[in-house]
């Protein structure tokens, strides 16, 4: 799917969040890599085949701090 020179990580890659982003919607928290995986804001992800990435993000710092 990428067509930058540099090419982005495929979707079953381990690095591939760092795909180039192609359209973002804010309001409702996604967006779309040029590698076809969605990422949401909660760190969640679904990947072109349909498989769905459960959220994984560490605890807030704040919650650390306690």
């Amino acid at each position: 799917m990428c067509q930058h020179l540099n090419p982005c990580p495929s979707a079953d890659a381990i690095d591939r969040e760092a795909a180039k982003t192609v359209a973002t919607c804010r309001e409702q928290g996604w967006s779309l890599l040029c590698n076809g995986v969605i990422v949401f804001e909660d760190t969640g992800e679904i990947l072109p085949d349909g498989t769905m990435i459960e959220p994984h993000r560490g605890p807030a710092r704040h919650a650390l701090a306690a």
